[in-house]
């Protein structure tokens, strides 16, 4: 009887230190005791997973309880530790949510639940004891969902730092050929049911190889970057620039005829033609050209295989006729 008395008053000394019944007497806490379950969960073992139903807050009463979320790439990401005296679980009891992360055992632990049904049936019966603890639990939670808050949105930026890296080429930033791929044939199809025109320039650099040897990767990489800013500045906000290859580069053009994408060409083969940066370097080769190819949907193609292959097509003749020019397909 006295091992039972001791135990209870443990129990009740334990109890008294959780945030959340703080405000409680030792009464209060002694009548809410009954609720709580005992679990004794060994090392590694999950309680539940993100996505999963939810019906009860936990509590640790010893050992160590880690939360973890899915990553945009397939990845988990640690985001809590619970230790002695901390509770997680509340908002599946609160706005019966799924449950926003993983939580599993770091260590052997012992846990104190309290099902949803218990926690409303207390609600009803000790109104004055559930809302004490509902008043220090929307506290806790509130500071935990401002932190959490703040890693969200570090986790989104993130996200979107991921997503850019997959679908753009590191060097310039242009979209790469993953990205290309992609868009090309959903342009093409939104080209085709609207009845519009889509054009494709082919670009080359011309002599590319030549520039490295004479002046080395670095002097290659900077002709690369400046084609790119000169494509920024003349083409619109609906075109789309890719880098395809290591000199070479695709550029699509929604809703345009192929006069047009030729005049666009014409006006970047002239910026590029202009540009001294390799004056600097001292040697024979001072500046550099590029090759374009332009085709148009419906005027050269009515199929997106034969629209790229036209396209590439008059980029070779433009190389083969000299290079630093633009030909358009059927020309």
């Amino acid at each position: 009887m006295e091992q039972a008395s001791d135990g209870m008053e443990n129990s009740i000394k334990f109890l008294s230190t959780i945030e959340i019944f703080s405000l409680l007497s030792p009464e209060e806490i002694d009548r809410i005791r009954d609720l709580l379950k005992t679990n004794e969960i060994n090392e590694g073992e999950v309680l539940f997973r993100e996505g999963d139903v939810g019906n009860e807050l936990f509590i640790v009463r010893s050992g160590v309880v880690a939360s973890s979320i899915q990553l945009p790439d397939g990845g988990e990401r640690q985001v809590a530790l619970f230790s002695q005296g901390d509770f997680f679980g509340e908002m599946s009891i609160f706005e019966n949510a799924p449950r926003s992360a993983t939580c599993y055992c770091k260590e052997k632990s012992v846990l104190l639940s309290l099902h949803e049904k218990d926690f409303y049936r207390m609600i009803e019966n000790d109104p004055d004891i559930a809302t004490k603890i509902m008043y220090r639990m929307m506290n806790i939670t509130t500071q935990r969902l401002r932190d959490t808050g703040e890693f969200l949105s570090d986790m989104v930026h993130w996200g979107e730092a991921a997503r850019r890296r997959a679908i753009t080429d590191e060097l310039t930033g242009a979209y790469n050929r993953r990205f290309l791929d992609d868009a090309i044939a959903s342009q093409f199809e939104l080209a085709k049911n609207s009845g519009r025109p889509l054009s494709i320039i082919m670009v080359d650099l011309d002599y590319f190889r030549d520039i490295n040897t004479a002046y080395g990767n670095d002097a290659g990489d900077r002709c690369i970057i400046e084609v790119v800013r000169v494509f920024n500045r003349c083409l619109r906000e609906s075109d789309l620039l890719a880098r395809f290859g290591g000199d070479e580069f695709t550029v699509l053009m929604p809703e345009t005829l192929s006069e047009t994408a030729r005049a666009v060409a014409e006006r970047v083969r002239r910026e590029v033609e202009s540009l001294d940066i390799l004056v600097s370097f001292g040697g024979a080769i001072r500046n550099f050209t590029l090759s374009f190819g332009v085709a148009a949907f419906p005027e050269h193609a009515d199929d997106l295989k034969t629209l790229k292959e036209t396209a590439d097509q008059a980029m070779y003749r433009a190389k083969e006729c000299g290079r630093n020019r633009v030909v358009c397909a059927g020309s």
